[in-house]
């Protein structure tokens, strides 16, 4: 029985380093044509067929990924983290999900203390980076002991969010460029003869909603005032859109000519308020979406929605991540633009 050769007779067959072996194991990109073409020869001459943990014990590394989630029935969460997980498998990467369940309407614990506690677990899984969706860091104001603890975890293994920006985080960012999008979708209305233009859904003091709200505000600000009683914010799922659209409906002030919703499912919510209440849309009121998911362009009627291009930002995170494992200069962070799908659910041009 033929014996089964190891890294190290591979590389001194090939008369290369182990650590090259390792990185023509793991397709780095930083081999010379020459060295992969002799180290792959004598690969398919033994046939052999390496393990994840010999790849991880010649390059110290355990080809894994962390991913932390405050909420994973989050459509946005998951259509990203399939990204993620989508582009980490193509680079022979796996992944550990980390759902922490503090945000969403079944959220259990405080996000600082809970996200804290899962730092501490990453550590022990040995994972070789940690990509960071959403919670605390998404706040306008993050507890200070989150702060330090995410810094510290910086400091150990690298840590890549996708999200806006927060001063005193060492760690890197991919952000959505959130005043763009809604700028978009506000000037779309705007452009379709809508001057009363409402705002719906959004979890109060959270980066996105606050960003959101006020690029909102600004671009409304060029051609009309915006009333602020047509400001509902809740949260960011369809009850949510449902409920604002109800209390809307419900107010004592004449209706908008159209309302901006935070996302698509809270879009889908409003959609279902406005039946509820023997009112359509777009003929009664117009309604644009600040977040593209899944299936919008299903929904009756089509929702008019802002593409922030979830597979790309999967990824751009995952390369930017795997970079600054390898020791890579990368910028700390990188704005994304979005664009706008215009749909069904706005109409067409008002008569003045």
């Amino acid at each position: 029985m033929k014996k089964t050769i190891t890294i190290k007779e591979i590389a001194k067959k090939s008369g290369v380093s182990v650590s090259t072996v390792s990185r023509v194991l793991n397709n780095h990109p930083s081999v010379s044509p020459t060295k992969r073409a002799k180290v792959q020869a004598v690969i398919k001459e033994e046939g052999f067929q390496p393990s994840m943990l010999a790849r991880g014990m010649v390059s110290n590394k355990t080809q894994t990924l962390a991913v932390l989630v405050p909420d994973i029935n989050n459509p946005y969460f998951t259509a990203l983290i399939s990204e993620i997980e989508i582009a980490s498998q193509a680079l022979n990467y796996s992944l550990l999900l980390f759902n922490t369940m503090t945000a969403g309407h079944n959220k259990q614990k405080d996000s600082s203390f809970a996200e804290q506690n899962t730092f501490n677990t990453i550590l022990e899984k040995k994972v070789d980076g940690v990509i960071i969706l959403g919670g605390e860091i998404d706040k306008d104001d993050p507890n200070a002991d989150y702060l330090n603890a995410l810094n510290q975890l910086n400091q150990q293994i690298p840590v890549l969010i996708v999200g806006q920006h927060q001063e005193n985080c060492t760690a890197h960012f991919v952000e959505r460029d959130l005043e763009k999008g809604v700028f978009l979708a506000t000037q779309h209305l705007l452009a379709l003869g809508n001057r009363s233009i409402g705002f719906i859904g959004g979890e109060p003091a959270i980066k996105i909603t606050t960003q959101r709200v006020a690029a909102f505000k600004k671009a409304l600000s060029l051609y009309t005032t915006f009333d602020e009683s047509l400001l509902y914010l809740s949260d960011f799922y369809t009850e949510d859109g449902y409920n604002s659209m109800s209390q809307l409906i419900a107010s004592k002030h004449p209706l908008p000519d159209a309302v901006i919703a935070i996302n698509d499912h809270v879009a889908l919510g409003a959609f279902r308020a406005l039946k509820d209440h023997q009112l359509s849309c777009p003929e009664d009121i117009a309604i644009a979406s600040c977040d593209a998911f899944p299936n919008g362009e299903y929904q009756t009627p089509r929702i008019t929605t802002v593409n922030q291009h979830n597979s790309y930002l999967g990824q751009i995170a995952v390369d930017r991540l795997l970079k600054l494992i390898d020791d890579e200069s990368v910028e700390q962070y990188e704005i994304h633009s979005p664009d706008l799908i215009i749909r069904e659910s706005c109409g067409i041009k008002k008569e003045r």
